[in-house]
């Protein structure tokens, strides 16, 4: 992988390539250089995306919210980074208050634990 700096800015491309990485998909600082219109418009894009992908997982859950889900999944994912879409789905339905289905598909999905007297013998 190439180091090589950038002109002026004492930086590795691999380090302001995560930089804006890093921008793009857990809310730091928008690196100097970068139209932070357009990083903007990018990291609204993913996080649209990345709705879509719990969406697929977690339907009952997207379905709750209605045509909120987007906004909501958004204001909830901002600055959290990309974890795919079953554990950002699992971690957002944990952290809301669910009711009817959406509750059901968060309770169907959650491993209970098992009792000591349920454990199979060896």
């Amino acid at each position: 992988m190439t180091s090589a700096r950038s002109p002026g800015s004492g930086e590795t491309l691999q380090e302001r390539q995560a930089a804006l990485v890093e921008a793009l998909v857990a809310g730091a600082a928008i690196p100097d250089g970068f139209d932070a219109r357009l990083v903007e418009a990018a990291r609204r894009a993913l996080l649209r995306k990345r709705a879509g992908d719990v969406a697929r997982h977690w339907p009952l859950l997207a379905a709750s919210f209605g045509a909120r889900w987007p906004e909501v999944f958004a204001e909830w994912a901002a600055g959290r980074p990309p974890q795919g879409g079953w554990q950002d789905g699992l971690d957002l339905a944990r952290s809301v208050p669910l009711t009817g289905a959406a509750a059901a598909e968060l309770a169907s999905r959650t491993p209970r634990p098992r009792r000591w007297w349920h454990r199979r013998r060896s």
